[in-house]
Order: C-alpha cells, then structure tokens, then sequence
C-alpha cells in the first residue's frame, strides 16, 4: 500500500486552482444545459395549494425480484474499481439482469461535502461514470445522478468530481431545487411525517442505483449505503440528529434501490464523514454490490472494522423489512481481481 505523500506534494487526485476551475466550469455548465431535463422531470413551482392533503408515502420500489426472491451479493477484491465493479455486475447476472432498454436511470452519490475524491469522503467518480457507462451500454434511455448536499451543491459536486464525472459518461446531473421536494409521511413513522424529499428526481424513474463510500460517522457509527439516503431529505434534517438510526431506519423504508454499489477501495476508518486527511483511510480494495442495502452495509462493517452491535439501525433497518443483517443469507459471490 502506497504511503500517504509528504505534506510538501500535492496528494494523487486532490485538486489544482486550475483543476478546481475546470470542474466548477464543468458544473455551471451542466446545470445551465439541464434545464430542459429537469423540466421533464419535476415541476419547478413546488407543491401547490390543490396538493395539500395528496402527501407522499414513499419514493418507489425500484428493486428487481429474483425467482426465489432471494437477494444478491459480490464482493470482490482489487484496485480497479471499474474493473472490479463489471466483474461484480457480471457475477450477478450480468447489468441487464438490472437495466433494460428504455430504463431511466437515477444514480443517488454521496457528494454531501465540497472535498476532492481523494479523501474519500464522497462517492468516487470514476466508479461512478462505470455504473452509469454500464447502464446507458444496456439500453437505458437516460441516467441522471444527484444528491443534496451540505454544502453548496454546485461547489460539491465540482469538487468532487461527480460533474465533470457525469458529462464524460452521457449522463445528466440534476442540481437540487426548492420546487423537487415534497412533503411526504412515511405510514407508521415517527420522523418522516410530512417532511420534505427530493421527489422531483424521481419522477419518470424506471431504476434507482444507490453509490457510496465506506466511512466512519460520528453519529451514526457508520456511513455506507442506508445513511447515503440521508442526501434526499430537504429541510432542516439536522434536527434527526440525535435520532440518527431512528431517521436511517426510516430511510431504509423510503425507496427499494434496484443496486447498492459500496465501496472499500478506501475506508475512511476515523473522523467521519468529511475526514480530511489521507492518514483517516485504509486500503480495504473491496468492492461490495448487492441487491439489499442492509446486506450492503452489514458487509460494509467488516471493512470498517465495527461489529454490528455498534451501529443499531443495521438492525433497525432489518426489523422494518428493508433487508437482511446477516449478509451471509444471500450467499455472496467473492472475487479476487488480485493487486
């Protein structure tokens, strides 16, 4: 494993003044050329008064059954992660066992912070555009990523990568807006009760494909696939902090996701979940795809070196219904790609 550079040396892949130029230029653009996209996908005036009363109960179920309704799982081991997530897509029956022909496709990142992919902090965007070349080589009408982030979202996902990531692989980025969230009540929960949600995004979603990196969480314990749904909530979400596995359960609740993409290549192992620092990461260079989120992140564990008693909304999670604790249960396909 490659030391971390010295502090004289610009680290692999963080970012220039000109690099930073480059992608927020990127991302200007992308948001300007989208807006006939976005158009098609929401309506930009927001929920009207004659909506009151029609409040959202969930965002769809995106999920591919199999015969025995059995979830799927592979884990494989390497350093290439396109490389590493084709030979998981394969090993699961290949990407059009997940995307057909006219399929559109959204992609949920993690491009929560304005931090370069080095720091894994957020979804790397190379894994990223391989999902999304992979989708679109199937037949997919269109694929379109986003988030909500902390910071500002332009800024996040320049700096992250994810714009200029999106345009090099065909796919359109939406920015969120005041007009794409919706209240929605969650039935039987206890947090989600007419809060606001991306729904915007969703309209017209055929597959939903969820992408995240494998980091520590103060808060929650963990930041893996359950928490990245954390990124379609508006509002002042911050209020669930001191219920974060109550609200992640209830997440967990809100879309079936046809793919959990996690990945290990590199655990942020402290100071989550912006890290800042190439000593907080592990080369774990595992890859983790599933058809369950909780098996996902259960898997996830492992690489982060947590037990499953330290982040209770795994099992939260389970107990509602959205998946399976014990990831062994799918019966995982583990390939090793080699170094």
């Amino acid at each position: 494993m490659n030391k971390p550079s010295d502090t004289g040396h610009r680290a692999e892949g963080a970012l220039t003044r000109r690099d930073f130029i480059k992608r927020a230029a990127a991302a200007s653009a992308l948001t300007l050329s989208a807006g006939a996209l976005y158009a098609g996908l929401y309506d930009g005036r927001g929920p009207q008064p004659g909506d009151l009363g029609k409040v959202l109960t969930g965002l769809g179920d995106f999920s591919v059954q199999t015969a025995s309704g059995q979830g799927r799982m592979a884990i494989v081991r390497g350093a290439d992660r396109a490389a590493m997530l084709e030979r998981a897509v394969t090993a699961l029956g290949g990407i059009e066992a997940f995307i057909q022909k006219g399929d559109r496709v959204l992609i949920k990142v993690n491009a929560a912070f304005a931090t370069p992919p080095s720091l894994g902090a957020t979804t790397n965007p190379e894994l990223f555009a391989a999902m999304a070349r992979l989708c679109l080589a199937a037949g997919a009408a269109s694929v379109t990523v986003t988030d909500n982030p902390i910071n500002n979202p332009e800024s996040c996902f320049a700096l992250t990568g994810i714009a200029e990531a999106a345009s090099l692989a065909g796919a359109g980025l939406i920015i969120p807006g005041e007009g794409m969230f919706s209240p929605l009540t969650l039935p039987g929960g206890k947090l989600l009760v007419d809060w606001p949600v991306m729904a915007g995004a969703f309209k017209g979603v055929t597959k939903l494909i969820a992408m995240a990196p494998v980091k520590d969480h103060a808060r929650a314990g963990a930041s893996m696939i359950l928490k990245n749904f954390y990124g379609l909530l508006g509002g002042r979400r911050n209020v669930f902090h001191q219920k974060i596995a109550g609200i992640i359960t209830e997440l967990s609740l809100l879309a079936k996701p046809t793919l959990c993409v996690l990945d290990g290549t590199r655990v942020m192992l402290t100071n989550g979940p912006t890290g800042g620092s190439l000593s907080d990461l592990k080369a774990a260079d595992t890859l983790i795809v599933s058809t369950d989120p909780v098996a996902a992140d259960a898997a996830g564990l492992e690489l982060l070196e947590r037990t499953i008693s330290e982040v209770p909304y795994i099992r939260m999670a389970e107990a509602a219904g959205a998946g399976h604790a014990d990831y062994t249960r799918l019966n995982p396909v583990r390939i090793n790609l080699g170094a």
